[in-house]
């Protein structure tokens, strides 16, 4: 009897067992199942359009065309006839071979991509023929399409997710497109949309017989957002004419709203090429070329010597710690000693021999007697060197240099602003202001990117702010209101410090360095600016021809544009990087170059080319050459 009873209880307690995972699989979590998992019900995708990209203006710069991409799932493949479906495809068998395997090894029973992007003329060709060919279908997709080859670095561009993102990410599927470079994966969530799914049914023999749940779990796709840009492609295009035949970066910033006006690296690329099927090989030859290197960002990944444009921040520190002031004056003998040994002197080349020069004159004539004697005074000024240089280096890093300045592209430096455990590490606590008083004109460790500095200009022309930079304007028509892109943030200067070198700025275009890169009717206020550019050639360190940088605003009482040129080997901050500049603000702020004299000056920088010098064979010293 007990034997009977304890059988009826375990059939019982196994039957409810049963019912309550039966319960749970089918009521509580049956809403919640991953349907792809099911041999009995086949996922189709159906993958949206990606959002188009505006600029400023609400020129298009960004758009979508139909690209066909034929599928496989391995486990519905039929035997075929290999050599004609290779044929029909265009492709050789040991392509056909590779690329089933891979599927294979991917998923037997889910989608993958066997060829990408048919041109439509294969598309309509094999469409005909394809139902010879089980286990094989054609998925359509939108690709990028550019109408205007310009800013291709601003804009980047979209591919394959990676085998190794599919497996730590459910989300993909296996070819699906997202945003790899510029502003494609900055705002991937934004342009990319959702997916559509249908799901559809199988019979016991693995053969469609239908929407699965007469489409209860279908969803419709939902197109990306369009996204408005900030960069003025007109502006841009005309950058990057500028540009050809020479290498850097240029940066034109909006100071009122921080939002990035040009964005131009050179060399640089027709974004179309990394589109459709010849992208591979494209891409393949662009980040192949170590040479020119047109993938990489100048304008916000290299790093360069500010030069004399960082006596600028240099003479505000002063005025801010009260060493110097606009009205005092220093001798100038040629350069600035700061040593017995006889190469203690930094040449300077401000035609003031023995005469006293102020605040002013020095910005127009950019003395280095000058501003190491600021320099230096602003080091001593503490109880000790580390204390001065961490003060100095507190009050530089203010102006967002030093540091990823929190710009919405995926790519950057940080550069570098030294402070005094820098050179404690160093030089083993033996050293002051005169070891490093190539700080005092914006060379020895000091390194900015373009768009630092042009961010330097913006905080100057607002007379001690600026707004993060970015690139983004509106989404879907509607301007953002993203705080972190609207809040002022403050340098470490009080603002009455500004005028006096905004004045001594204007200068610089009046009677100094940049008196030939005048503008009639607009008042530019900048500095013109080189650095030392040393390398190794064939095995031997040299020092070819400086870098040109130059920084400005303009208008003076109204600033529009705060821009920051740099030019690699090209000499002196008024010969290239000067007109350059000029011409990019006559053009923003008038939308022509006007007068025999500026259009002579235009033409010559649209063909001058330097690159007889980049041909040379040139290795980036390493880090202990640039002492």
């Amino acid at each position: 009897m007990k034997r009977s009873f304890l059988l009826y209880f375990l059939i019982t307690l196994a039957g409810l067992i049963i019912i309550g995972r039966l319960f749970q699989l089918q009521i509580l979590n049956g809403g919640n199942n991953d349907l792809t998992n099911s041999a009995a019900v086949k996922t189709v995708y159906d993958f949206p359009e990606r959002g188009y990209v505006y600029d400023r203006n609400g020129v298009l710069l960004v758009a979508n065309q139909l690209s066909y991409d034929v599928m496989v799932i391995p486990n519905e493949v039929e035997p075929l006839d290999t050599l004609e479906f290779c044929k029909l495809l265009k492709i050789n068998k040991e392509y056909f071979k590779k690329k089933y395997a891979t599927a294979n090894r991917y998923s037997p029973w889910l989608p993958s991509v066997f060829l990408k992007q048919l041109a439509k003329e294969d598309f309509a060709f094999l469409q005909e023929k394809l139902h010879k060919f089980k286990g094989f279908y054609i998925q359509k997709r939108s690709i990028r399409n550019y109408p205007i080859a310009s800013a291709a670095n601003v804009l980047g561009y979209i591919s394959e997710v990676k085998e190794s993102e599919l497996r730590k990410n459910k989300k993909y599927q296996q070819g699906e497109l997202i945003g790899t470079l510029g502003i494609e994966k900055s705002y991937d969530s934004v342009l990319r949309g959702i997916k559509g799914k249908r799901f559809l049914q199988r019979d016991r023999l693995n053969k469609i017989i239908g929407s699965f749940k007469n489409g209860v779990h279908d969803t419709l796709a939902q197109n990306g957002q369009d996204i408005t840009l900030t960069i003025d492609t007109e502006l841009q295009q005309y950058g990057e004419t500028l540009m050809k035949g020479k290498r850097g970066g240029i940066v034109a910033i909006e100071p009122s709203s921080g939002e990035i006006l040009a964005l131009v690296s050179s060399p640089t690329y027709d974004p179309n090429e990394m589109v459709g099927r010849q992208r591979a090989p494209n891409s393949v030859r662009l980040f192949g070329d170590k040479h020119n290197k047109p993938m990489y960002d100048r304008g916000l990944q290299a790093t360069y010597p500010p030069g004399s444009p960082f006596k600028l921040i240099n003479a505000l520190i002063g005025l801010q710690e009260g060493v110097i002031n606009p009205h005092i004056t220093v001798s100038c003998f040629g350069g600035y000693r700061y040593g017995n040994r006889p190469n203690a002197f930094q040449k300077c080349h401000c035609d003031t021999y023995g005469g006293g020069i102020n605040l002013s004159k020095a910005i127009a004539k950019s003395c280095n007697s000058y501003f190491s004697n600021a320099y230096r005074k602003i080091i001593d000024k503490a109880e000790n060197a580390t204390i001065g240089m961490n003060q100095w280096s507190k009050h530089v890093k203010s102006f967002g240099l030093g540091n990823y300045l929190g710009y919405d592209l995926p790519s950057g430096q940080k550069g570098l602003i030294p402070d005094g455990k820098y050179y404690d590490n160093r030089y083993k606590y033996r050293w002051g202001p005169t070891t490093n008083i190539s700080n005092a004109i914006g060379q020895g460790e000091v390194l900015t990117t373009p768009i630092q500095l042009a961010n330097v200009t913006a905080a100057i022309a607002n007379k001690g702010f600026y707004y993060t930079p970015h690139i983004i304007k509106k989404i879907n028509g509607k301007p953002i209101s993203i705080t972190k892109y609207t809040e002022r943030k403050h340098t470490t200067i009080d603002p009455k410090f500004f005028p006096p070198i905004i004045e001594g700025m204007h200068e610089v275009f009046k009677d100094g360095t940049g008196t030939s890169s005048r503008v009639d009717g607009i008042e530019i206020v900048g500095k013109t600016g080189t650095s030392e550019n040393f390398i190794k050639v064939d095995g031997v360190i040299k020092q070819l021809r400086d870098h040109s940088i130059l920084i400005a605003f303009a208008p003076k009482k109204d600033p529009k544009i705060a821009i920051a040129v740099f030019v690699e080997n090209g000499g002196y901050g008024s010969v290239i990087a000067g007109p350059i500049t000029s011409l990019l603000i006559e053009k923003y702020l008038t939308k022509k170059i006007t007068g025999k004299r500026r259009k002579w000056i235009e033409n010559n920088m649209i063909n001058l080319s330097l690159q007889d010098i980049y041909d040379q064979k040139i290795i980036t010293p390493k880090e202990e050459f640039k002492d």
